[in-house]
């Protein structure tokens, strides 16, 4: 990185008493910036190769001496940015050199949201993502004291650098899989979108820098593995309910945050004669409307006087998040299930196992599951490997193979 610095008159610019105005050029990453030196002189007194003022004309020594002190001042800026290691660009130097306070921290322009999520959780934002943005926020702050030795960085100085350092950092120091780093990156992609809203910068730094979401192969109980699962006699109480909650999202496709505040009021009887669960999703706010198997009917029914699902008002007796995954560990031990066992994994087999495979449409499992996109269903139809056996066995029936 260098700094090319000049000075420059501009005849186009000449005024009435014949005098021109001296400007000077800073250029960096192929970015150029221009300052008034506030002095004026004829066209004919401006040495262009030698950069000076000529000798002979008017205030040529004071002048001159403030050129020199001017282009001092700006390469003694450049070089203390240099030293320090902070992030800065063209328009770093040009606020320092004017005395011109540095912009609003990063950092600080995050608190603003994380306070924005916490006054309106319940109000088109869910504590989950006060808890993902925060923790996105923590690192970040990490990551400048250590690497950059301040409590925060000018939103105007951050730059491709400071994202791929950043980047680097979280997947070293926290050894994050690239689309856990993502989040992070969508996260902090969000400021930066709120801090041009808000005036600070006119361009995203995240246009430049690109980060990409690996695929990934998602984890799905078979058809033998639910039956086994439905099937095991659980004798432990806190065990066949974590069974029952799990098998329950198996069969309507609900993530965790919805089926932890089911209640009676999103169960209706449609004029089908059927029960349907309806219910807005947490994460994207779109309707649900899930038709209900009689064994999640059955499992419903089985909890309908339990005394902790009644005292939350809720139609099942749903532990946190943590815990119920953590009893999943035992329960696929229990039935001879060698897989990490987890709530993510239900909604994965509803929307593969229990529809996709049986013939349900895609464009009816993706409204099922409340995707605002087909695409996103789209991920789930990648990993029916048995599937398109059956598809290909059927092709060859009819093509007499």
């Amino acid at each position: 990185m260098r700094l090319y610095t000049c000075f420059v008159i501009k005849k186009s610019k000449t005024r009435k008493d014949g005098s021109c105005p001296l400007y000077f050029r800073l250029t960096m990453n192929q970015k150029r910036i221009e300052l008034s030196t506030g002095i004026f002189l004829p066209f004919s007194d401006w040495d262009e190769v030698r950069q000076r003022i000529e000798p002979n004309a008017y205030g040529a020594s004071v002048y001159n001496n403030r050129l020199l002190k001017m282009t001092t001042d700006v390469n003694d800026i450049f070089n203390q940015f240099i030293s320090v290691g902070k992030p800065f660009n063209i328009q770093s130097i040009k606020d320092r050199f004017l005395g011109v306070s540095n912009s609003t921290g990063l950092l600080k322009i995050f608190d603003y949201y994380l306070n924005t999520i916490k006054t309106n959780i319940g109000k088109g934002y869910a504590f989950r993502t006060l808890k993902a943005y925060q923790g996105t926020k923590n690192k970040l702050d990490e990551f400048v004291r250590i690497q950059y030795k301040c409590k925060d960085v000018p939103i105007g100085d951050i730059n491709y650098d400071f994202l791929n350092r950043f980047d680097q950092y979280i997947k070293t120091e926290y050894n994050l899989h690239q689309n856990t780093a993502w989040s992070h990156h969508k996260h902090l992609k969000r400021i930066f979108n709120l801090a041009i809203s808000m005036d600070y910068i006119q361009k995203n730094p995240y246009s430049k820098f690109k980060v990409k979401l690996e695929e990934t192969q998602r984890e799905i109980l078979t058809k033998d593995e639910l039956n086994r699962l439905v099937a095991k006699k659980i004798e432990m109480l806190r065990l066949a309910s974590v069974r029952d909650i799990f098998v329950f999202a198996c069969y309507t496709g609900l993530s965790y945050s919805d089926i932890s505040r089911l209640a009676n009021e999103h169960i209706q009887m449609r004029d089908d004669g059927n029960l349907w669960i309806i219910i807005n999703r947490a994460k994207t706010k779109t309707q649900c409307k899930i038709p209900l198997f009689p064994n999640a009917i059955e499992i419903l029914e089985r909890y309908l006087d339990y005394p902790q699902a009644l005292l939350k008002g809720r139609v099942l007796p749903v532990l946190s998040n943590q815990k119920l995954n953590s009893y999943l560990k035992e329960i696929a031990e229990i039935c001879g299930i060698r897989k990490n066992l987890s709530m993510h994994i239900a909604r994965h087999t509803f929307a593969t196992t229990v529809t996709l495979s049986n013939g349900v449409p895609i464009e009816t499992v993706s409204k099922l599951l409340g995707h605002k996109s087909l695409k996103i269903t789209q991920i789930y139809a990648k990993v029916l490997e048995n599937k398109i056996s059956d598809d290909m066995n059927t092709l060859k029936g009819k093509l007499g193979m």
